[in-house]
């Protein structure tokens, strides 16, 4: 039988910096799927997921989704373990909603016609244990884009 020790990188440098990285990927990723999983359950389609924009300094939009009456909704997913420092809704800023509506714009230049829209951001709060199931707030038109 085989034993490997665990290894610890050294904070600051690239492959510590790099799995954190993962590990922060990995932790929005299910933010996000579970986010459309919650906000499908309510009567929402998922359209598209990662919606990024070409270039450096553009947007991302983490969920695009239509409800039932046909609005375009646009989703941002805020994840946080605690709601220390504001929670996961004090991190949407002014910059970063600027960027999603810069995307959003570039989203819908793409449509024929220009269906009514929102922006929603759902915050997913907790689950810093793996048995622990994590608080989803649903926020509907969040922001808008003027």
């Amino acid at each position: 039988m085989l034993f490997s020790k665990k290894r610890t990188l050294p904070a600051g440098s690239a492959a510590a910096e790099s799995s954190q990285q993962i590990t922060t990927k990995r932790r929005g990723d299910a933010a996000e799927a579970l986010a459309a999983e919650y906000l499908a359950a309510r009567g929402l389609r998922l359209l598209q997921r990662n919606f990024k924009t070409p270039g450096r300094g553009g947007g991302e939009i983490d969920l695009i989704m239509r409800a039932p009456d046909g609005t375009l909704v646009f989703v941002e997913v805020r994840q946080r373990a605690s709601s220390s420092h504001g929670g996961a809704g004090a991190s949407i800023t002014g910059v970063k909603q600027r960027r999603i509506i810069f995307a959003a714009r570039h989203y819908l230049q793409r449509l024929a016609s220009v269906p009514p829209c929102r922006f929603d951001v759902v915050l997913v709060q907790g689950a810093s244990k793996a048995d622990d199931r994590p608080t989803i707030e649903w926020l509907q038109s969040a922001f808008d884009a003027s």
